[in-house]
């Protein structure tokens, strides 16, 4: 297996940069405040953000995003390591059911469990699971993880600027902003400067450097302005254009690195990484093959998939598996996701749950379900569980204690339900982070039946619900008998 690339940006050209040089990188949002950023360096540096120079700037604003992807991935690796209480593995394709009209047992087939035709997810009421249980600890000894990684996974932030006449400018954001911006430029040259920061999450080893490039412009137009404004192209780039759009006709020379002016260098990069010890081809993961789009369509009707929004792509561990219950499930390495309970501070006892609306587009879009899926490439289920509901649901790691897991076994795919307690005196306050999402919010326990739930949650609740409440009597106990 490949060493896992976390790209700290929700930058399509820097995935699309990766991906064309066969790299797919898993890609978190930092979530960095970055005036604040620059200000507290600065600070720290006794001068103001003013006095800056462009390469401060971008370096600063590249450690900052990696730091904090760093940091979040940690916070999920301890609190993962923490896990307590018992993993529960259910086998419901070798589960068995009662015959009609008789006392007898009969083996039920995969087609008999679960109709492909009726659910979209899958659906095992009714059928006797078997069942086996184990410490977590004894589960997470020895499989493959982020706290057990010998390198990696790496995490790359960057961060571009564009200085002309001795002025920085980032994104301009708004249209007035980028006209007055981009008439300055016409005629003209400047420089993009790329900050790049690479850590290694096993080591906790840091690098860092910067790529520049001069770029000539070409006379263009106040026309030529207004109809590249038009397209929103230079509203939400550095500089207020790019190379590989709308804007790369306009640019009539480049001297230095063009990928930096893309916002992520490919020879910096390789270079960083071989600071860390780590060969560039160590981080293939895609096949030529896969550089070429696919469409999906639905084995029932014929008709094309509803697709989810064009942010969304495609990251390790994505991908469909075809099982021998009969139906697709998606995630490659499996999937999980986090029930979180609250517990009345007084009794102990379990009173709600977070819930996630799930989008529109998504399988079974309208309905009910915790949040979570894919598992990533080096992460274990529980780790994948985190991350997951940390991104689309803010329910930070930090704030959790893991009590037990239900992990539904097909064989060739599986999905793990993490069960976790807001720890003593912490509150997560979920929310929807993402497109994945209507809404996140606490559902009071005794309420959740009445949502339209996911098929396998509707499947899973009663069983869910009993363990929850078991899991708060056990807490509960432990604290009173202390």
């Amino acid at each position: 297996m490949s060493i896992p690339l976390i790209l700290a940006s929700q930058s399509r050209p820097r995935r699309d940069v990766l991906f064309s040089a066969g790299i797919c990188p898993t890609i978190r949002v930092s979530h960095v405040d970055e005036p604040a950023a620059l200000e507290r360096e600065a600070a720290s540096l006794g001068t103001t953000v003013d006095n800056l120079t462009v390469e401060q700037r971008v370096m600063i604003l590249a450690t900052a995003k990696a730091e904090a992807v760093h940091q979040a991935y940690r916070n999920i690796a301890d609190a993962a390591s923490h896990a307590s209480g018992e993993r529960i593995v259910g086998f419901p394709l070798k589960a068995t059911g009662q015959a009609p009209g008789s006392g007898e047992r009969v083996t039920l087939r995969a087609d008999e469990v679960q109709s492909a035709d009726s659910v979209k997810t899958r659906d095992f009421s009714g059928v006797t699971v078997p069942t086996v249980t184990e410490p977590i600890a004894d589960f997470l000894d020895g499989r493959p993880s982020l706290t057990r990684s010998k390198v990696g996974p790496l995490i790359l932030g960057c961060d571009s600027m564009f200085l002309m006449d001795g002025e920085c400018y980032g994104k301009p954001h708004s249209e007035e902003v980028a006209r007055e911006r981009l008439r300055a430029m016409r005629g003209s040259t400047g420089e993009l400067w790329t900050g790049h920061c690479l850590i290694d999450f096993a080591s906790g080893r840091m690098v860092r450097g910067a790529s520049k490039a001069t770029l000539h412009f070409c006379d263009y137009s106040d026309r030529d302005i207004e109809r590249y404004i038009a397209t929103g192209e230079p509203l939400e780039v550095a500089g207020s254009f790019t190379l590989e759009g709308f804007g790369g006709a306009f640019i009539d020379s480049i001297e230095g690195d063009p990928h930096g002016i893309i916002g992520l260098s490919l020879p910096l990069a390789r270079r960083l990484a071989a600071q860390l010890g780590v060969e560039w081809t160590d981080l293939w993961n895609v096949k030529r093959s896969d550089l070429a789009p696919t469409v999906e369509y639905d084995s029932k009707t014929g008709a094309e998939k509803p697709l989810p929004p064009k942010e969304n792509v495609h990251q390790p561990g994505d991908g469909w598996v075809v099982c021998d219950c009969g139906r697709k499930h998606w995630g490659t390495n499996g999937a999980s996701g986090v029930l979180l309970a609250r517990r009345d501070e007084t009794t102990g006892e379990a009173t709600h749950v977070v819930m996630q609306h799930r989008a529109a587009w998504s399988a079974e879009g309208g309905t009910w379900g915790i949040p979570g899926g894919a598992t990533a490439d080096g992460e274990s289920p529980i780790e994948g569980a985190l991350r997951e509901s940390y991104e689309e649901a803010n329910i930070t790691p930090e704030d959790i204690d893991v009590v037990g897991s239900y992990c539904e076994d097909h064989g060739p795919w599986a999905y793990t339900t993490v069960f976790a307690f807001e720890k003593p005196g912490h509150r997560v306050e979920p929310k929807a982070n993402d497109d994945e999402s209507m809404e996140i919010e606490w559902v009071p326990i005794d309420e959740v039946p009445n949502r339209k739930l996911l098929t396998a949650m509707r499947t899973d609740w009663p069983n869910f619900a009993k363990r929850l409440r078991d899991l708060a009597d056990v807490r509960n106990n432990g604290r009173n008998e202390r």
